[in-house]
């Protein structure tokens, strides 16, 4: 195990990198994948992912960088030699695999480790936000050879995704948006009052017909996908729905039908062709 340097004070941002190969217990597949906590050292915090990879293959055309749901902190950690995290339950961090193959990585952005106590959506907006992720997927991209970086958000991760994208148009080539907080809430103002022509990457929206959380309706994503002139996905069906309207196992979290709507989702980063409709 590589650990990471003691942390040096001053203006200068750490250039360390840190990768744990500590593998999962339960969610990983007794298979080819290979999962590991990927570390950048800031200037007095640190910048994480939970990076997922086929075990044999070193070098990646694709990154999807994805973006978990509220609140957005996976406090990715060792516990007795074991990986730990938070978040297993939200719809991106346990269909991670699904994205998986000879040509794709994966990894699940944290919360820069100084805003584990409160990471609120106004941070997502700021520089020094933009300047942490980029950090993360440039380190990450030079070790496995990433040519394309993509970046995925659902719910309140979708915020981050945006803001992340927006920030940085040279390094991430795609904007994938699924189950997206359209509307204002106690956490913040969502994707009511970004500015859209900030944007200069190909979007794509993702959407469960039946999302049944009011601060993400299905007709605000058909508004919004107009709005943007960017292809929609909806998504039908579920199977094994439980739990209050914005968690993530009913149709806001695309329960019963992650497999689907990942392959449509990677579809379209591979081909720039979006199908309109997926499920049953």
């Amino acid at each position: 195990m590589i650990r990471l340097a003691p942390m040096l004070s001053g203006l200068m941002v750490m250039l360390a990198v840190v990768v744990s190969p500590v593998h999962a217990q339960s969610e990983a597949p007794a298979s080819a994948n290979s999962e590991a906590i990927f570390s950048v050292a800031r200037d007095g915090y640190s910048m994480a992912g939970l990076l997922s990879h086929r075990r044999d293959v070193k070098k990646f055309r694709y990154g999807i960088a994805l973006f978990a749901g509220h609140p957005g902190i996976l406090r990715l950690r060792e516990e007795a030699g074991q990986m730990a995290f938070d978040l297993r339950g939200n719809f991106l961090v346990r269909s991670r695999r699904h994205w998986l193959d000879d040509e794709t990585l994966v990894i699940v952005v944290d919360a820069p480790s100084d805003q584990w106590s409160g990471f609120s959506q106004h941070f997502r907006e700021t520089t020094r936000y933009g300047e942490d992720v980029a950090a993360l997927l440039r380190a990450a991209g030079e070790q496995f050879g990433i040519k394309e970086w993509i970046a995925v958000g659902t719910s309140e991760g979708s915020v981050s995704a945006f803001h992340a994208a927006r920030m940085n148009p040279k390094l991430i080539n795609r904007l994938i948006l699924s189950a997206s907080v359209f509307l204002p809430s106690r956490n913040g103002p969502g994707l009511s009052w970004v500015a859209w022509d900030d944007l200069k990457v190909p979007l794509l929206w993702v959407h469960h017909v039946d999302d049944p959380c009011k601060f993400t309706p299905y007709r605000s994503a058909e508004d919004y996908a107009a709005k943007t002139k960017a292809p929609l996905i909806t998504v039908r069906g579920t199977e094994g729905w439980r739990g209050n309207a914005c968690e993530a196992y009913t149709g806001h979290g695309f329960v019963g039908v992650e497999v689907e709507t990942v392959q449509a989702m990677r579809a379209w980063v591979k081909t720039g062709v979006a199908v309109k409709e997926v499920g049953h």
